[in-house]
């Protein structure tokens, strides 16, 4: 029986076909699959000579063959017919496809990428696929060792059936990320999200939930790049914490600490070292942080772990730890210690589900903001500091969205109210005295000037908002008789 190769990945070709060989298959290969296995000194038949047909237009017709097709396509019962007719059959086929995904993201030209468009390969990937009772569909190398053991002991059903959901997957994908490049949309009329299973969850936001996490192809994500250094598997709950964590941490170039529970942020600070970032974070809500995620955007250090190692704590994120930090973290056998590679940086596109259908659209990554300054007073030095920080925070946090801070630290946070008066309201009490001189920043405008003078009670210095409002005049004026500067950034962040 022939075993047909014809693989653009050779990574274990050579082992493969000789494992084949060894079970009494004759090898059939084409272009440099046939040079990689001739040149190891494998016996090995050109698909040409088997077909009796020559390669053609510039090796664009090799495969699509009848004696190819019969060969792949005969179920068990057809055996007569098809030695009636001098076929033979293929009980082996090994393909995997032209690097396309890969061609266009080097930024190949059409044509190029055109030519890495694979006609034979899915042909007769999805043949053997589809006949995959007699046929065993291979396109992923990883598989090479089982499918060896799996025909030295007889393939069960099962195992074939695995073989040809794998084959009709991987054609699928293809002929996705082909179809989306030819839109040539961010929005195409058709739009094939891809995901591939990481691994499945004890259970979802709540222990009657079923769960997985997926990574969607072709993309990369800090998290999923992420080494678990100790403690339990990450929780569906833990990884929405987590994203919402380092996405917040990354926005800063000084070291950062971000404390956050069920993602929205209860405290963030900088400092001069993750320690000094910690203990302001900290103090900004030690309530709060209580079963919180932690992230730093700095290797953490032993003295920091000390500090952190006092509090109940779910997950510590951070580029590295050191030894000394592993050995105090170790002590607390649950705490879930996450090695993440690199910052959460550049545009991606953000999916909500809704029933029967999908929104999509830009992720919040960028911030076009043109601050201008609207009141009699600017703010100074220390204050512009403090609102560029606060704009920062109040970034991540769900809408409506107001946030207290001083001297890099938020001492107050307005989470999800339904009117931005009674977010204000809470960030403010929750500031308390620490509200002195300290800035605001909302993530949308004022529809009135309530909050301002709010914010005049509690004594902000220096206020940081879209602007936009109908009633923008109200506010500046409200600000103007308290004395505070009111920066307006012509972008809005919510968060819904």
């Amino acid at each position: 029986m022939w075993a047909l190769l014809s693989v653009s990945d050779k990574r274990g070709i050579v082992d493969f076909a000789r494992g084949l060989l060894g079970l009494g298959f004759r090898l059939l290969a084409t272009g440099g699959t046939h040079r990689a296995l001739a040149e190891a000194g494998l016996p090995v038949t050109y698909i040409s000579e088997f077909t009796g047909f020559p390669e053609i237009l510039e090796g664009r017709v090799k495969t699509l063959h009848p004696k190819v097709h019969a060969g792949l396509l005969a179920r068990p019962d057809q055996e007569a017919e098809l030695r009636a007719l001098g076929l033979e059959r293929i009980g082996v086929l090994a393909v995997n496809l032209y690097p396309f995904r890969e061609t266009v993201a080097r930024g190949a030209s059409y044509e190029e990428a055109l030519e890495q468009v694979d006609i034979g390969g899915p042909a007769m990937l999805r043949a053997a696929a589809k006949n995959h009772m007699a046929v065993l569909p291979v396109c992923d190398p990883a598989d090479y060792p089982a499918v060896l053991e799996a025909l030295r002991e007889g393939p069960s059903p099962e195992f074939r059936r695995a073989l040809a959901r794998k084959a009709f997957a991987h054609t699928a994908r293809y002929d996705a990320a082909i179809a989306e490049w030819l839109s040539g949309e961010k929005f195409p009329e058709e739009k094939f999200l891809v995901l591939e299973r990481v691994s499945p969850l004890r259970y979802g936001e709540n222990p009657h939930q079923e769960a997985a996490l997926y990574r969607v192809a072709g993309e990369e994500g800090p998290l999923l790049e992420a080494r678990v250094l100790q403690g339990k598997a990450m929780s569906f709950n833990n990884y929405l914490d987590a994203e919402a964590a380092w996405n917040l941490v990354s926005e800063f170039a000084e070291p950062a600490c971000v404390a956050v529970k069920h993602q929205n942020p209860c405290g963030v600070a900088l400092g001069e070292t993750p320690l000094e970032a910690y203990q302001k974070a900290y103090r900004a809500d030690p309530v709060s942080i209580f079963g919180g995620i932690v992230a730093f955007n700095r290797e953490v250090d032993g003295p920091t772990a000390e500090a952190m190692a006092e509090v109940f704590l779910e997950v510590v994120l951070a580029p590295g730890f050191s030894e000394e930090a592993l050995r105090v973290f170790a002590r607390k056998k649950n705490l879930r210690l996450l090695e993440v590679p690199t910052l959460a940086q550049g545009p991606y596109l953000d999916l909500r589900r809704i029933r029967g259908g999908v929104l999509l659209q830009d992720a919040d990554t960028q911030d076009p903001m043109a601050p201008q300054v609207v009141t009699q007073r600017a703010p100074g030095e220390a204050e512009w500091r403090d609102l560029l920080f606060a704009w920062k925070v109040v970034k991540h946090v769900r809408s409506n969205a107001i946030v207290v801070a001083k001297e890099g630290m938020t001492l107050g946070i307005g989470v999800g109210q339904t009117n931005r008066y009674a977010a204000a309201k809470h960030a403010l009490k929750t500031a308390k005295e620490g509200a002195k001189g300290a800035v605001l920043a909302s993530d949308a405008f004022f529809p009135f000037d309530d909050v301002v003078r709010l914010a005049a009670e509690f004594g902000i210095a220096a206020i940081i908002q879209p602007g936009g409002s109908v009633r923008d005049k109200d506010s500046i004026q409200a600000a103007d008789e308290a004395g505070m500067a009111m920066v307006f950034t012509g972008v809005r962040h919510f968060r819904h």
